[in-house]
């Protein structure tokens, strides 16, 4: 049986204040949870109906609850829950991995984003395109607020997010590390040579990347509507420029 105390702890979780004090977060549904156990994040607890099957074999300190379709959904944040609810414990943030891959790979730099969606949707594609390592301003949205987890369907558990000062961050980086950015002024990103190594820097769902960060960019790129000359929208979604400027930079053409 699930305890009053028990659904108001999962449910306390929804908020940042409550995840920090707790180092905790949760996850809900087979897909995001079955994700997050394979790659070995920590369990704290597993509530979940007799259709759950785990698909690894749970920590001895792990509590676990069964409940009916009833408890699960006074629980859950979904209008639908989907057999699980998770608690986890919040990774903690290791530069040594991210410095690493700061000469070898690609980073995707976020400098405030705000809206959970785009964040999840943003980690599922650096997960597609084999980002492993997102680094977000403080006002980027909180990465294990429930909304984002749900929205990476369990990306989440392959890449690495790192919260620090971008400004900072991008002073430290080798000097022969490209910073691209996306801008209106910048070049087509088409006709432009892309580098399989350094960082993208993607900007805020309003007003695009601060004037600090866009200060430090070095290749400033363009993605340009078609046909040119026509009328467009004004410009696209953070999540949906962020996929094309990493599908072009995977391209065996760059």
């Amino acid at each position: 049986m699930l305890s009053k105390s028990k659904i108001k702890y999962i449910r306390s979780l929804e908020q940042k204040k409550y995840r920090r004090q707790e180092g905790a977060f949760i996850a809900e549904g087979h897909k995001t949870v079955g994700d997050l156990l394979s790659q070995g994040f920590s369990p704290l607890l597993i509530v979940h109906t007799e259709e759950w099957h785990s698909p690894v074999t749970m920590p001895s300190d792990t509590e676990v609850i069964l409940v009916s379709n009833e408890e699960l959904r006074k629980a859950s944040l979904l209008v639908h829950p989907q057999q699980v609810i998770a608690v986890f414990r919040t990774p903690k943030e290791s530069n040594q991995s991210l410095n690493e891959y700061t000469t070898s790979d690609l980073i995707l730099c976020l400098d405030g984003v705000q809206d959970p969606g785009n964040l999840g949707t943003i980690i599922r594609t650096a997960d597609w395109f084999g980002i492993r390592h997102i680094v977000c301003s403080p006002l980027t949205v909180d990465a294990y607020s429930p909304k984002v987890v749900q929205a990476t369907m369990g990306s989440i558990s392959r890449v690495s997010i790192h919260y620090t000062d971008i400004p900072s961050f991008l002073r430290q980086l080798p000097t022969d590390i490209p910073v691209y950015g996306t801008f209106l002024d910048g070049e087509n990103i088409y006709s432009h040579k892309l580098s399989d190594r350094g960082v993208i820097v993607m900007g805020n769902e309003g007003n695009g990347v601060s004037p600090e960060v866009s200060a430090l960019i070095t290749r400033r790129l363009f993605i340009p509507p078609y046909p040119a000359d026509s009328p467009t929208a004004e410009s696209l979604n953070v999540s949906i420029a962020t996929a094309i400027v990493c599908s072009l930079f995977r391209s065996p053409k760059c």
